[in-house]
């Protein structure tokens, strides 16, 4: 028996699975807890079945879910007190078994990759739902395939109910983006576009990472008026858009690029750093005495603020930002390819409302393709294809973005077309929403499919919020999408194989040769 196994993460050791540790930092006592947790919320669903379940039941199913994302929660000690309270709901409702967690990601191939395929699109659904839920939108059909779903895991299938019950999730995970889409702009207002600046000002600040948007609401309400600045951080950049976060003064702009890079980015920085989501890293120990988590997140030693009577007191994280005082002088930062500012806010209402000047342009010739280049980033080598791609993409061309990934080339500038900056940013990968929506509108008003559309998808993914995501525009039908910079490790070949033949999915070579072949065909 191995030490641990894990294969979710796309940079999974030689391309094949962590066994001694996790490349992520995770350790293998943690790894076991995490597939134990799953276990016990198979059992919890057994348990749970044809009895009617309440609001606590369905906030720890999806908490648990969440807590077993890549980089996002470290502490065997909160992942254990997860697991009771799912066996503590589990014998309230009745006698049910837990699945072996041994037997999770072992047995037949092919079989282990499709059971797989669907609990890591589980996973990235619940972090999906968890946001919505918090800010209170909650959809009962998208609540029961959780329940539904964790007893699939658990169960027996053959391949074509296996395919079945995974393009099925990638239905409902539509309709669980479509509930934060409605959570987003309801509680926050339709994103704007909105340039934002990598300069931090001199004077206390604090870094917020993640993607919860109403932990950063919280926040700035407890600043406003302090002295403190908030600059976002990694996926929480697209914050800078929606008018009810943009309209607090002291969000000044973003600190640092993408996920990756905080260890270096982080280190020695005169101010504490909140994360709400994933990714975290293993803090170094240049800046691992200014780190919080809240939330699901989780790391052994580092200060946790949690919700007390549905309320989050950050008074330790402002004064940490107090104590550190922030930089004497102000600080210029510049991107990856070192522009100093970045634009985003462009989600669908924004894009939808120059629909017709995108027809128009299309149908004039002024724009003869759209790209859509997103997705999550990474540390593995081989992740500035992208910034490549997006270089070579032609002048004619425009370039839709969203999640991290975007910050290999966020900061470049590429022109425009009639106006319209060429490169145009949708938001964090929790908008994927957005994109569909603006493909699906294009394909509308031109009367055919969006397999049809002058559109290529090139992806990049990293963890399972990635893979639902793509279970989602598989089970639209959407095909000839070129995915990287590796395939998952937990595709066995011969279900590889089912999809590169009924969706004609294509891993990315070069920039140079898979630019060529989209032009020409």
């Amino acid at each position: 028996m191995t030490e641990m196994f894990c294969f979710q993460c796309e940079q999974t050791a030689g391309g094949t699975g962590c066994t001694k540790g996790g490349v992520c930092g995770k350790k293998p006592e943690v790894a076991r807890k995490q597939d134990e947790l799953i276990c016990s919320l198979i059992g919890l669903a057994r348990a749970a079945e044809s009895k009617k379940t309440d609001a606590k039941v369905n906030d720890l199913i999806m908490q648990g879910l969440f807590t077993t994302l890549t980089n996002v929660n470290y502490d065997p000690v909160r992942i254990e007190e997860l697991k009771q309270q799912a066996e503590n709901e589990k014998t309230k409702l009745g006698i049910a078994e837990d699945f072996n967690p041994d037997a999770l990601f072992h047995g037949d191939t092919d079989i282990v990759s499709l059971r797989s395929t669907l609990l890591f699109g589980l996973k990235g659904m619940a972090a999906y739902a968890w946001h919505a839920h918090v800010l209170g939108k909650d959809d009962p059909e998208i609540t029961a395939w959780f329940y539904q779903g964790l007893k699939a895991v658990g169960r027996e299938h053959s391949v074509d109910e296996w395919l079945a019950l995974i393009m099925e999730l990638g239905q409902v995970n539509l309709k669980c983006m479509a509930l934060l889409d409605d959570a987003n702009t309801s509680a926050f207002g339709h994103p704007q576009p909105t340039t934002v600046s990598m300069n931090i000002e001199k004077g206390p600040f604090i870094v917020v990472s993640g993607h919860d948007l109403l932990d950063l609401k919280h926040l700035l309400e407890q600043t406003d008026g302090k002295g403190i600045n908030i600059y976002t951080h990694g996926e929480m950049l697209p914050a800078h858009g929606y008018p009810e976060l943009k309209k607090y003064s002291h969000l000044k702009g973003n600190y640092g690029t993408a996920w990756q890079n905080q260890q270096k980015e982080f280190g020695n920085i005169p101010a504490p750093i909140l994360f709400t989501t994933n990714c975290i890293m293993p803090p170094r120990d240049t800046y691992a005495d200014r780190v919080f988590t809240t939330a699901v997140v989780g790391y052994p030693g580092m200060k946790h603020i949690s919700e007390q009577s549905g309320k989050k007191d950050f008074s330790p994280l402002i004064q940490k930002a107090i104590e550190l005082g922030g930089w004497a002088e102000d600080k210029q930062f510049t991107g990856i390819n070192g522009g100093k500012e970045i634009t985003t806010g462009f989600a669908r209402n924004t894009v939808l409302c120059i629909a017709d000047t995108l027809i128009q342009a299309v149908n004039s010739g002024s724009i003869k393709h759209f790209f859509l280049v997103g997705g999550c980033d990474g540390a593995k080598p081989g992740r500035n294809y992208y910034t490549e791609f997006v270089k070579q993409t032609p002048p004619d061309s425009l370039v839709l973005t969203l999640a991290c990934g975007k910050y290999r080339f966020n900061d470049l500038d590429i022109g425009k077309i009639g106006g319209l900056p060429r490169l145009i940013d949708m938001g964090q990968c929790n908008d994927a929403y957005s994109a569909i929506q603006v493909a699906l509108a294009l394909a509308n008003a031109f009367k055919c499919s969006v397999n049809e559309l002058p559109l290529t998808l090139v992806l990049s993914w990293y963890e399972q919020k990635a893979v639902c995501i793509l279970l989602t525009l598989l089970s639209l039908g959407i095909k000839n999408i070129r995915l990287g910079p590796s395939l998952p490790a937990f595709l066995s070949p011969t279900v590889l194989k089912v999809l590169i033949d009924k969706f004609s999915i294509k891993p990315i070579s070069t920039p140079e040769s898979d630019m060529m072949s989209i032009m020409q065909s």
